[in-house]
C-alpha cells in the first residue's frame, strides 16, 4: 500500500508539473511587447514565468525598466499592478506619495489591447476612468553578430561645426537651447527666475539609420546629464558619474538596460569619447578607449524613446531637456548589408 500510495503521489506530482509547464509554455503573454502608452509615448513590457509564477517588467515612457508589483492571469486577461511614486504639493511643501495603476491586457494574435485604470489615492469621489492603449509583440532577438565580418560605409560627419544643418528638435514645440559656439555643439537650457518653466528640447538628425558605428566626443560638466540615442530608441547615457562605480544608469551604460563591465569616466570638464556600434540590436561601447559593453543584446527601448518599434530605422538624438552639455564631434559609419 505504501508503495502504491508513493507511486500515485509521484505520478500526480509529475502530471501536475507537466500541466504547469505546458500552461506556462502556452501562455501567449510571455515575451516582450512594444507599447504605445496613453499620450503616445513609447513603452515596453516583458513577461516571463519563474518558479510557476508570472513576473513582469515595464518601461513607462521615461525613466528605468522597473518590475511591476504583481502579474496574474484572470481568464484570458493579463492583470498587472504598477506602483510608483508621484510628487504632491501640500501647503507649499512637496512630498512623495505612492500611486497605483491597474493594467489589464488581452491579445489578438500578436497585438495587445490594454487598459490602464488608476487606483484612487483617497476614498470618495468618482471612480477613475480607464485609458486604453496598445502593444505589439517585439520581434525575436537576432543572434549576436560577428563584428569582425561587418562592413561599414564611408564616414558621415553629423555635425559640421558651423550650424545646426541636418538637425532638428524631436518636439518642434519645445524651446531650442542648442547652438554652435566656437565650432562646438552646445546646449544651454537656461531657466529665468520668476518666469514660467521652459521645456527645452532634444536634438535629432534629419537622417535615419539602421545599423552603424558612431563615434562621439563630448565634454560633461559638473552634474551635467545628456544621452546619445541610437535609432532614437536606445539611450547610451552621458552624465557626470565620475567616481560613482558601475551602474546601468552611469555614463556609457545603455540606460537601465546594460551595465558596463567597468567605470571609465573622466573627471567633469574633460573631453571623453564614446565609440558605439549597433548591429542586429546588439550594442558595443568603447568608452575612453575601454570596451565596457561587448556585443550585448538590448532587450527593448529605453526611457525617452521616440517610439517602441525596434525594427524601424531612426535618428541619432541628443538629450537636451535636462542640463547643459557640449559635443565636439559625431561621426557615423553605416553598416553595408
Amino acid at each position: 500500500m505504501a508503495i502504491q500510495k508513493f507511486t500515485r503521489t509521484l505520478v500526480s506530482a509529475f502530471v501536475c508539473g507537466a500541466v504547469l509547464a505546458t500552461a506556462a509554455a502556452e501562455n501567449p503573454f510571455i515575451g516582450q511587447w512594444e507599447l504605445t502608452i496613453p499620450g503616445g509615448a513609447a513603452g515596453w513590457l516583458g513577461v516571463e514565468e519563474k518558479g510557476g509564477k508570472l513576473q513582469a517588467n515595464i518601461m513607462w515612457g521615461a525613466g528605468s525598466v522597473e518590475p511591476v508589483t504583481s502579474a496574474t492571469m484572470k481568464g484570458n486577461q493579463l492583470l498587472l499592478t504598477r506602483t510608483y511614486d508621484i510628487e504632491r504639493t501640500t501647503a507649499g511643501k512637496k512630498r512623495k506619495v505612492k500611486h497605483t495603476d491597474q493594467i489589464s491586457a488581452v491579445l489578438h494574435g500578436d497585438k495587445m489591447d490594454l487598459m490602464l485604470t488608476p487606483v484612487p489615492d483617497e476614498k470618495g469621489g468618482e471612480p477613475p476612468r480607464g485609458s486604453g492603449f496598445t502593444g505589439h509583440r517585439q520581434p525575436p532577438m537576432p543572434p549576436a553578430p560577428d563584428l569582425s565580418t561587418v562592413k561599414f560605409g564611408p564616414p558621415i560627419n553629423l555635425f559640421n561645426g558651423t550650424d545646426l544643418t541636418g538637425w532638428r528638435l524631436t518636439d518642434p514645440k519645445a524651446v531650442n537651447g542648442w547652438h554652435v559656439e566656437d565650432g562646438l555643439l552646445v546646449n544651454n537650457p537656461v531657466q529665468e527666475e520668476g518666469k514660467p518653466h521652459k521645456n527645452y528640447g532634444n536634438l535629432r538628425t534629419d537622417q535615419e539609420f539602421e545599423d552603424f558605428n558612431v563615434n562621439v566626443t563630448v565634454r560633461v560638466g559638473k552634474d551635467q546629464n545628456s544621452g546619445v540615442y541610437l535609432r532614437g530608441i536606445y539611450e547610451v547615457q552621458v552624465a557626470d558619474t565620475y567616481g560613482h562605480g558601475v551602474d546601468s544608469h552611469n555614463m556609457g551604460a545603455v540606460y537601465s538596460r546594460i551595465t558596463p563591465t567597468e567605470a571609465a569616466e573622466k573627471p567633469p570638464g574633460e573631453w571623453q569619447t564614446l565609440d558605439i556600434t549597433l548591429v542586429n540590436r546588439h550594442v558595443t561601447v568603447v568608452f575612453n578607449g575601454k570596451r565596457i559593453i561587448d556585443n550585448k543584446p538590448v532587450m527593448g527601448c529605453t526611457g525617452g524613446a521616440l517610439w517602441s518599434d525596434v525594427s524601424r530605422p531612426g535618428p541619432i538624438y541628443l538629450q537636451g531637456d535636462h542640463t547643459g552639455i557640449t559635443y565636439k564631434s559625431l561621426i557615423l559609419k553605416p553598416v553595408i548589408k
